[in-house]
């Protein structure tokens, strides 16, 4: 099961092409709000009710968890103990950890990012101290894939669905998008 986060301030492009995506591709998608509420407003007043409450999923069968950024909603992920808790634990077993926008500082709070190309978005470098920062669209290093920011939100997914299913997956559902069209 492939998990998206979301607080209050997330960046709405990010975490619905995400889900939109993936869904796409046959993956299995849940919407988990931290918030307490299934409604959370994004960074931009736009109101997505979540399939899920953090503290009601059991994560054992997480094959990836997905940080979207917006501000405030990367720094509400971070402040979100369990979450941060749940995403070490998820990398240990070998999920796929992905990061968009403002994101990637929680994994750089966490030491995930440590000596791992990555990137995130202009002037927030020094949040993810330790990494090798690329300034690319999409970084994989891994099991960790990054991303620069809403511009970078279908190349992110199609990147996801391509460490989970296998290199390529993602063409089809990118063709049908017309997303090849422009690349």
């Amino acid at each position: 099961m492939v998990y998206v986060f979301l607080a209050n301030g997330f960046e709405e492009v990010e975490a619905l092409a995400q889900v939109d995506i993936l869904r796409r591709a046959g993956l299995g998608v849940t919407t988990v709000s931290v918030t307490g509420h299934k409604h959370v407003e994004g960074a931009h007043g736009v109101q997505v009710m979540a399939d899920e409450l953090f503290e009601k999923v059991d994560y054992t069968d997480a094959t990836a968890m997905i940080l979207p950024g917006g501000m405030p909603g990367a720094t509400n992920l971070a402040n979100h103990s369990g979450l941060c808790e749940m995403i070490k634990v998820a990398y240990r077993n070998n999920a796929v950890v992905a990061a968009i926008c403002a994101a990637p500082l929680v994994l750089g709070r966490l030491g995930l990012l440590r000596d791992k190309r990555a990137t995130i978005y202009p002037g927030m470098e020094s949040e993810i101290n330790g990494a090798v920062i690329t300034h690319a669209l999409v970084e994989c290093d891994g099991r960790i894939i990054t991303g620069k920011g809403p511009a970078a939100a279908f190349a992110f997914a199609y990147t996801i669905v391509d460490a989970l299913m296998g290199r390529g997956a993602s063409d089809r559902i990118a063709t049908g998008m017309l997303y090849k069209e422009l690349s």
